[in-house]
């Protein structure tokens, strides 16, 4: 039978890099899941979650903040702006991230502020607020 690999990688380290059984992509039309023998594709994919099944029939979920995947011969390829393991968020930080983001968005005088970037920093934020305290809930 066929195997499916997977490696994530940021500009920082390889972040996954295991056989797995499927991936699911916050694809910019929506969300794809790719599977053993999926034809090749190359796509960008957004702010979201991407859910991984392992092949020892667990899940494991990261927050993302886009970036680009390739599949190709039943080897998939994920490149990642940035990538956090949803066990390994700090929820704190996040929030912290938003506020900040939320106060630059609301600051209309401030010229100096770069609207594309706080938009950016919030959605980055309430993604991993989001995706944290859903995994958590759906484990309890």
């Amino acid at each position: 039978m066929a195997e499916l690999k997977l490696e994530i990688t940021t500009p920082e380290k390889i972040v996954f890099n295991e056989e797995i059984v499927s991936v699911t992509v916050p694809g910019t039309k929506g969300s794809f899941e790719v599977l053993v023998n999926h034809a090749p594709i190359i796509s960008t994919f957004e702010i979201g979650e991407i859910k991984i099944a392992t092949k020892n029939n667990s899940i494991k979920y990261f927050a993302t903040s886009g970036g680009t995947i390739e599949v190709e011969n039943n080897s998939v390829l994920i490149l990642s702006d940035a990538i956090e393991l949803v066990e390994e968020i700090d929820v704190a930080r996040a929030k912290d991230a938003k506020g900040r983001a939320e106060k630059r968005l609301s600051d209309k005088e401030n010229k100096e502020i770069n609207l594309q970037r706080a938009k950016d920093a919030f959605k980055r934020a309430e993604n991993r607020i989001k995706v944290t305290e859903l995994r958590l809930m759906t484990k309890n």
